[in-house]
């Protein structure tokens, strides 16, 4: 995955197409799984390599390494599409109680779903940051012994080609807003323990004063429970869970649900 190169800028607003939108790609996947072969920003790379095979079980591993066993998905699929009328079910994620280390909230029970809502406050502290030294801090703090790390964790490493493409600096920018909505989410248990949680994104990314491009951003991770709080677990990421809109019939094959905070 290290073949793929970013090299053209995101600053004219005019330049804002589907070259932009691959990169943004890009970025959902290094999110869905660190651990296939290196950077990558496609789906379909994604689901050729690595560890991960399309249509194992719910929770299975292979080697190891937790899947989710979702069906792959394309960059089309990722991109706003059609919506379909049939229903999926929901999950209620409870509301945080506290504000911890590195500005992420906290304090949800040991429930899968409280598992489920910490993932969402990790990952939207660290991508809305617009940071790469803030993502840093938010995965020093919020990982398990043996979990990812500042230099290895996808959220970062996201964060870095981001601001790469668009010839920022690594230690925050203004030019680039960056918006993370939890839309849809499944959980699975890990084969390791705690369980595995994925939350299926809406990524919105306005560059300046163009008009904003989203596209949809999964990721996936093993969430164990220490110290009275929900930690990204040890081992190498989670592989599965793929970036689908929400609410299109795929993510409903997916398995992905709807996500409601509890009141």
């Amino acid at each position: 995955m290290s073949r793929i190169a970013v090299a053209k800028p995101l600053s004219a607003p005019d330049e804002w197409d589907r070259r932009k939108l691959q990169i943004l790609m890009w970025v959902a996947v290094f999110m869905v799984a660190a651990v296939v072969l290196g950077i990558v920003w496609s789906i379909q790379l994604l689901m050729s390599g690595g560890h991960h095979t399309a249509g194992a079980a719910p929770g299975s591993s292979d080697g190891g390494v937790d899947t989710v066993g979702v069906p792959g998905a394309d960059l089309a699929a990722a991109e706003p599409g059609p919506l379909s009328a049939a229903e999926t079910g929901t999950l209620v994620m409870p509301q945080a109680r506290s504000l911890g280390e590195a500005q992420v909230a906290t304090g949800f029970p040991r429930t899968p779903e409280g598992a489920l809502a910490q993932l969402v406050a990790i990952d939207r502290r660290a991508l809305e940051s617009v940071s790469v030294v803030t993502a840093q801090d938010v995965i020093t703090v919020w990982a398990a012994a043996g979990g990812p790390t500042a230099e290895s964790w996808s959220g970062v490493q996201a964060m870095a080609m981001l601001l790469s493409a668009a010839g920022l600096p690594a230690d925050g920018a203004t030019e680039i807003q960056v918006e993370l909505r939890p839309a849809m989410g499944l959980i699975r248990e890990s084969s390791a323990g705690g369980v595995i949680a994925c939350v299926d994104f809406v990524l919105t990314v306005t560059p300046g004063t163009a008009q904003p491009s989203r596209i949809a951003v999964a990721d996936c991770q093993r969430m164990v429970w220490q110290s009275r709080l929900w930690l990204i677990g040890p081992g190498t990421e989670p592989e599965g869970g793929p970036s689908l809109w929400p609410g299109t019939q795929a993510s409903y094959d997916a398995g992905y649900q709807w996500l409601e905070v509890s009141p």
